[in-house]
């Protein structure tokens, strides 16, 4: 009697092993295409094309078209809580966000903002690419203000904490957006780095009267 012989199922690491990979072939290709043609101007159907894959794959790992660009996105959101809500004992949520900032700088972080010349110039010649930066930054900053308003042991919606917040995510907004100029401008990443610590350094300062003491933990 002839019996139907089945491949046995994949382990779980494997299959998830295999959708990471899928997942960054598609952004590789997505990028690249971006920065050859331009965001507006490539297509969906040309991404799945080039990754040799189904438009179907492409949306199913990459709801928006955006999120083939950044997609880093869920990192750079979360990024400002996540360094106030591991801050150290006795370290201000200032003093926290300063340090992690001296940091990603020295390492050329790509979520700082890091980002190389040729993606710079794709994000700054895009005007949809241009808005949804601006609302990862605001999702970025309701993100440390949820996180603020626990470690204060206040509501999200408090005017201290919404301006701590505010203050805070602002500063980051200008180093990022400062960051990004230097790279368009096609300076070294080692000298971006250093101009943009000297000059967080006294935009930080702005904030130490008013916030040095601000969600100790």
């Amino acid at each position: 009697m002839a019996t139907d012989i089945k491949s046995p199922a994949q382990p779980a690491g494997l299959r998830e092993s295999k959708k990471q990979e899928t997942r960054q072939l598609i952004s590789d290709h997505a990028t690249r295409l971006f920065i050859a043609q331009g965001f507006e101007q490539t297509t969906i159907a040309e991404i799945a094309a080039a990754a040799r894959v189904a438009k179907k794959t492409v949306t199913n790992y990459f709801p928006r078209k955006e999120d083939l660009a950044l997609d880093h996105q869920d990192a750079f959101i979360a990024s400002l809580a996540h360094t106030v809500a591991a801050r150290r004992p006795g370290e201000s949520a200032l003093a926290a966000l300063r340090r992690a900032f001296t940091d990603a700088a020295a390492a050329a972080d790509p979520v700082s903002g890091f980002s190389g010349p040729a993606f710079a110039r794709m994000i700054a010649d895009s005007p949809t690419l241009s808005a949804c930066l601006r609302g990862l930054h605001d999702q970025r900053e309701r993100a440390l203000a949820q996180t603020l308003a626990a470690a204060v042991g206040a509501p999200s919606d408090d005017i201290t904490v919404q301006t701590a917040a505010g203050l805070l995510g602002t500063v980051h907004r200008i180093l990022f957006q400062r960051i990004q100029d230097l790279t368009l401008a096609e300076r070294p990443n080692d000298e971006i780095a250093g101009t943009i610590t000297t000059e967080a350094t006294d935009a930080f300062d702005l904030l130490e009267p008013a916030l040095a003491d601000y969600a100790v933990a």
